[in-house]
């Protein structure tokens, strides 16, 4: 595959067009000069909000009351069955990335296996609320990655369908600000709601599921039953090469792929155990730690919104993003080590708040840069940003099995080394953001 040309300068055009662009036309391409319609950027704002707030509520609160009810004192088994989680999204996201490149119906590419994985995410979240052991829970969370995780890759395929270069900063920053608003929403209901387990989960897989109707009903695609399919047949060989790329051909997607999953990697060690780590040092359970969540979730709610914002905007704006990159990993790994050494709930909720200052900077960059480097954008965009999604599946499913090893160490079987595991966090978001800002050459 060849690399693709170094992306543009932005526009200085406002974000959003006064006028819609009609329904049923083809969207508009990345290389094209004019914007996104406003009513397809909103939709979007909304859908991402609602799928984040069904997947992660589970990953920041839910989960972990629920191993705490099926299996107190074993906190290691929230690492496997996220880890399990993870890994299986792993082995399908690509999969149904390059399923809906050639899909053709009369609802386009996308929008079928969007409703598709809707049903199965609300499907996984009724599993998990019934769970009567832990085995079961796993199994459900791993149908949940299968759903929802599908339908945040084709989200992004969407992007790559419809943004036009000028506007993927900007549009990536109001994402970013609602992907930490989420699961901030989310804890505060799932503490609300702990009382019943059905309630916890099915709550925020509600609003999932209606910011998906809204998304699919309002969003046309065009009929693609007249669209050529790729040359390469759907076969065996073709499943499996669904999952690979060649670095080589496309480079500065390799380094980005490698920065985010570095990044992704230590922002998981310390997520899946926010409960635990909060429960150990307030000296009280996990299940009292729900509200603490979300007022720590709140606190950093306007240091991610400058993050996001002011990263994405500004990006766009100076046609920079690798130092902002940079800037963000940095943040974020400063805001880790000192929840690391906190002595005291006010200490962690400051490092808590840069971290989602240097959270919303990098992962509302990171995003453009994905589309700015997304090889093969008109023919298979589903399956680049399907493979791109790995770098955080893949981290999502890898550091919390490497999280309860890091945790043993130093300590004594009851007292976990939370101080080592937030310091290997800090160092891996670090270089996440080196990578990404020293080697990627086709985005300034």
């Amino acid at each position: 595959m060849a690399l693709p040309p170094p992306p543009q300068p932005p526009t200085d055009g406002p974000l959003l067009m006064d006028s819609v662009e009609p329904a049923d036309t083809e969207p508009v391409r990345s290389g094209g000069a004019r914007e996104a319609e406003s009513s397809y950027v909103w939709l979007m704002v909304l859908a991402v909000f609602g799928v984040f707030m069904a997947i992660v509520t589970p990953m920041a609160i839910s989960l972990a009351i629920r191993v705490d009810q099926l299996a107190p004192g074993h906190e290691e088994y929230l690492g496997y069955i996220t880890g399990a989680g993870g890994l299986t999204a792993i082995l399908t996201a690509p999969l149904f990335g390059m399923l809906s490149d050639r899909t053709r119906s009369r609802l386009g590419r996308r929008r079928p296996l969007l409703i598709a994985g809707t049903v199965v995410g609300l499907v996984a979240l009724l599993v998990m609320a019934l769970a009567d052991g832990v085995l079961v829970l796993a199994l459900g969370w791993m149908l949940a990655q299968v759903g929802w995780g599908t339908i945040l890759a084709l989200l992004t395929a969407s992007q790559a369908d419809r943004l036009p270069e000028a506007q993927r900063g900007k549009v990536a920053a109001l994402t970013g600000v609602v992907q930490q608003l989420a699961p901030v929403s989310g804890a505060l209901l799932a503490g609300a709601l702990s009382g019943s387990s059905l309630l916890m989960f099915l709550v925020p897989g509600a609003v999932g599921a209606v910011s998906m109707f809204f998304f699919v009903r309002f969003v046309h695609e065009p009929d693609s039953r007249d669209m050529p399919l790729p040359q390469e047949r759907l076969d065996l060989r073709t499943l499996t090469a669904s999952y690979v790329f060649d670095p080589r051909r496309s480079p500065d997607f390799a380094w980005n792929w490698l920065g985010k999953f570095l990044f992704m990697f230590g922002l998981t060690l310390t997520s899946t155990f926010t409960a635990f780590f909060l429960a150990s040092r307030m000296g009280v359970s996990v299940k009292e730690v729900s509200g603490t969540v979300a007022v720590l979730g709140g606190a950093g709610i306007g240091a991610t919104m400058l993050g996001a914002i002011g990263g994405g905007f500004l990006s766009d704006k100076l046609r920079r993003r690798r130092v902002f990159i940079l800037i963000g990993a940095c943040v974020f790994a400063t805001g880790a080590i000192t929840m690391a050494l906190a002595p005291t709930l006010p200490v962690i909720i400051a490092g808590a708040v840069l971290g989602n200052l240097g959270l919303g900077l990098f992962a509302t960059v990171d995003q453009a840069i994905m589309l700015d480097v997304l090889p093969e954008r008109e023919t298979s965009a589903g399956r680049y940003a399907g493979i791109y999604g790995f770098s955080t599946t893949l981290a999502q499913g890898v550091a919390p099995l490497a999280a309860p090893v890091v945790l043993l160490l130093g300590g004594d079987g009851s007292d976990k080394n939370y101080t080592l595991l937030y310091f290997m966090a800090a160092t891996l978001t670090f270089l996440g953001g080196l990578v990404i800002a020293t080697r990627i050459k086709s985005v300034r």
